[in-house]
């Protein structure tokens, strides 16, 4: 599903590589957790993921496929199998909540019954179906949060992608955001959700990747 060979990044002018030499195998089906401290390199690994950088060296493969050779033109297509939650969120902040959600599937060529009934339904769950309508530069820093969410979730992705998705976020409503992801996970998604808070991956059963100045600490290859 995913594998890193000898992956290094380093962006032009940076004193250290952001990503050093890391090895990395996450099977189908997978939740992983991806953790370290502020710099780490965990933001970078996943845009690797995502496609919105390159490796500076070595191979990144996604669903079989290595990224450093699928054109320009194809990326989005490999998209379409994932979903990612931002750090910034990426909101399109003039469009409303239901229009943000429903634009993942809009852009698949899904039925617009189905767009709207799948965007509204993803929205309820995360708890903002009382804003449907409210542009998404009027919502709160967690409410956007949990837009992006619902982003991510509404295609019922093979791989999920989480960039400190309950950072913004009351207990309460944190938890509720955990157990998505948790139900994607159970019907077969692969999630891997970056994170710094230590008393969730402390109380997490799940594989833990941890990253320390770029380098793979622990968890690069499952046990």
């Amino acid at each position: 599903m995913i594998e890193l060979f000898h992956v290094t990044k380093r962006y032009a002018g940076a004193d250290r590589p952001a990503l050093d030499d890391v090895n990395l195998k996450i099977g189908k089906g997978e939740f992983c957790l991806l953790t370290g401290p502020s710099g780490a390199g965990k933001s970078t690994l996943l845009r690797l993921l995502f496609c919105a950088e390159m490796a500076t060296r070595g191979q990144v493969i996604l669903n079989g496929k290595n990224v450093a050779r699928v054109r320009p033109a194809q990326i989005p297509y490999l998209r379409r199998n994932l979903g990612v939650v931002f750090q910034d969120f990426k909101l399109l902040p003039r469009y409303t909540v239901l229009e943000n959600v429903a634009l993942v599937l809009e852009v698949q060529g899904r039925n617009a019954d189905d767009v709207v009934e799948r965007s509204r339904k993803v929205i309820k769950q995360v708890g903002l179906g009382h804003k449907l309508y409210q542009q998404a530069a009027q919502l709160s820093g967690g409410e956007q949060q949990r837009v992006a969410i619902a982003r991510a979730l509404v295609t019922d992705p093979a791989v999920i992608l989480c960039d400190e998705p309950t950072g913004n976020l009351d207990p309460e409503r944190a938890r509720d955001i955990w157990q998505l992801l948790l139900a994607a996970h159970a019907r077969g998604t692969t999630v891997v959700v970056a994170t710094h808070d230590p008393q969730l991956v402390a109380a997490s059963p799940h594989r833990v990747l941890q990253l320390a100045d770029g380098r793979m600490m622990q968890g690069g290859m499952p046990a």
